[in-house]
């Protein structure tokens, strides 16, 4: 009786490239995935903080109006919306600036009296319906109710909001 010869145990090299082909291919996706999930945070953060600002601007609007003062009102569509806030401004807010600081914080416009947001990972995000921008502004705005009287019309302050300057989408 003859021994076969014994194959040697092993890859053999397109074992291995499919192997590494098929590795390949799930780093890419699950980076992929990270980096989604990295740019939906950011989202829900500055999400997070406009909401706040807006709440500090209505509750300043209402103190205004609870004190006779809605003259003054219109100082909050000029005036850095983040200084009504009833807590610290946020730890990313880099103050007031003519250029933008680093990606990822708030700052205050004053000569446009907008407040920008610099996107820090915005391959997602769509302004005017271009892809890739990276500020978000926004600008305070009375918002404004005609009241007719046996006298005439008379406009009042109903509101503020905290609107953006560009329509966005951020998916």
């Amino acid at each position: 009786m003859t021994a076969r010869p014994r194959r040697a145990r092993g890859f053999t090299l397109f074992e291995l490239a499919v192997v590494i082909a098929v590795f390949a291919a799930l780093v890419t996706v699950l980076l992929d995935r990270l980096f989604y999930l990295q740019e939906m945070a950011e989202k829900a953060a500055m999400e997070s903080t406009l909401r706040g600002i807006k709440t500090g601007l209505q509750i300043r609007l209402a103190e205004m109006i609870i004190t006779n003062r809605e003259g003054q009102a219109g100082a909050l569509e000029e005036e850095d919306p983040v200084r009504w806030l009833e807590e610290a401004s946020p730890a990313n807010y880099g103050g007031a600036y003519r250029e933008p600081p680093a990606p990822g914080t708030w700052y205050f416009d004053a000569t446009a009296s907008q407040l920008v947001y610099v996107v820090n990972t915005g391959e997602r995000l769509e302004i005017d319906g271009q892809v890739g921008g990276k500020q978000l502004r926004f600008r305070a705005r009375l918002v404004r109710e005609a009241v007719q009287l046996p006298g005439g019309a008379l406009e009042r302050i109903n509101g503020v909001a905290l609107a953006p300057v560009r329509p966005y989408r951020w998916p």
